[in-house]
């Protein structure tokens, strides 16, 4: 961000903010979209575990979903990160991402953060890598999910980054 640029405010979605997050979820041209109605799901079921910055006008302009791992409380899995694309470029996903791990290991005494990539999606690969450096924590990665087990079509493999332990 820019000296004339306001800090972002990072908090949980609400339900209003689930057209937000759809739009920009459609836009980014790289997520699986989901249904709008499952972003509204989310933002009312999963915002404890979820993050969106707001702009000085309190409009979204990034956000995180995630959920705890209900086999591993401690696991925190990122499902998307998406920037509206006016807001690209100026460290907005990591500081979204830094704050919602903070919050989830205060709160829920997160130690591991999960997340899958497909192979090629450059952003991601370098937002997760660098968030494991600037921890201080051990980044493993590994095929979760192989392209012969998507019903749909052709899929590109899902790659698991876990990384952790996280210093509380």
């Amino acid at each position: 961000m820019t000296a004339e640029q306001a800090d972002p405010q990072i908090d949980r979605p609400t339900v209003a903010d689930g057209a937000a997050l759809w739009r920009m979820a459609k836009d980014s041209k790289v997520l699986d979209l989901n249904s709008s109605y499952s972003y509204l799901l989310w933002c009312r079921d999963f915002a404890a575990t979820s993050a969106v910055a707001r702009d000085e006008h309190g409009e979204p302009m990034g956000f995180i979903t995630g959920y705890v791992r209900p086999d591993s409380p401690r696991t925190l899995l990122v499902w998307q990160v998406a920037v509206d694309e006016a807001h690209r470029g100026r460290g907005l996903a990591a500081t979204l991402l830094d704050g919602l791990v903070a919050r989830t290991v205060t709160e829920r005494g997160v130690t591991t953060v999960e997340t899958t990539i497909t192979p090629g999606n450059t952003a991601s690969e370098r937002l997760f890598t660098s968030f494991a450096e600037r921890h201080g924590a051990r980044l493993e990665r590994e095929v979760l999910f192989d392209t012969a087990v998507f019903p749909d079509g052709p899929h590109d493999p899902e790659v698991l980054y876990r990384i952790g332990p996280l210093a509380p």
